[in-house]
């Protein structure tokens, strides 16, 4: 019996050591299908300000995470590079009341400043915008709310991984392996939606550039990224 119990200690210590290697890193396997690290886990390079600055302090890199400091006023952040047809993943982890964000497309338009489509990120129980469908955790911000059915959000303090994938017009966003929010950038339903929020008046029309910058958003408070990686499709 207690020669089983150690086995058992053992196998689970072991996974866990297994799980924590795979963080910020990337196999043979994700390499030879185009996977890139934005992260390294260990600095914020490949990142700037929006405005191409060195990151600001209100950022840090801690225990393999890219951290949003509570109050700490980093501002925005973006990865060098723009990105058309990818497939982006992360996890994330806000803590209680905080609200984040994960833009993509992140681009200056003409009329309505830099912008980007955004894959909300936030504590859909105490977040102070929690009043709207299209306002909580995975949705198209304003735009489009996520799937309550196949939706499987951890709560405030615990990990959430986030998938987007883009290509062509169709745009998909995923939570914890569950599709939560599919549509394309030409639609007329899109394009209604659009119509509804606070973008409505962008030129040109918000969603309908091809390309752009990915970017990580501060919003006050706490909110923690690990493990972005992003391939071209």
């Amino acid at each position: 019996m207690k020669k089983s119990l150690y086995v058992l200690v053992f196998l689970t210590l072991s996974s866990v050591t297994v799980f924590a290697q795979k963080i910020n890193h990337l196999s043979k396997s994700d390499i030879k299908k185009g996977w890139v690290l934005l992260f390294d886990g260990e600095s914020t390079k490949g990142w700037t300000s929006v405005g191409g600055g060195a990151v600001p302090s209100g950022w840090q890199v801690v225990d393999g995470t890219l951290k949003a400091v509570a109050g700490g006023k980093g501002g925005d952040i973006i990865a060098t590079g723009e990105y058309a047809d990818f497939e982006l993943t992360l996890d994330y982890k806000v803590a209680l009341a905080s609200n984040s964000g994960l833009k993509y497309f992140f681009t200056n338009y003409a009329n309505g400043g830099s912008l980007g489509l955004e894959y909300q990120i936030m504590d859909d129980m105490l977040s102070e915008d929690n009043g709207q469908a299209n306002h909580l955790a995975g949705s198209l911000y304003d735009i489009l709310a996520p799937s309550k059915a196949l939706k499987k959000l951890n709560p405030a303090g615990e990990w959430n991984s986030v998938k987007i994938i883009a290509k062509g017009k169709t745009v998909e966003h995923w939570l914890n392996d569950y599709k939560i929010i599919s549509f394309n950038r030409d639609s007329k339903a899109f394009k209604d939606a659009v119509a509804k929020s606070k973008f409505s008046k962008v030129d040109p029309p918000f969603g309908s550039v091809n390309k752009g910058r990915i970017l990580l958003q501060e919003h006050g408070g706490e909110v923690s990224f690990r493990s972005i990686k992003i391939r071209k499709l």
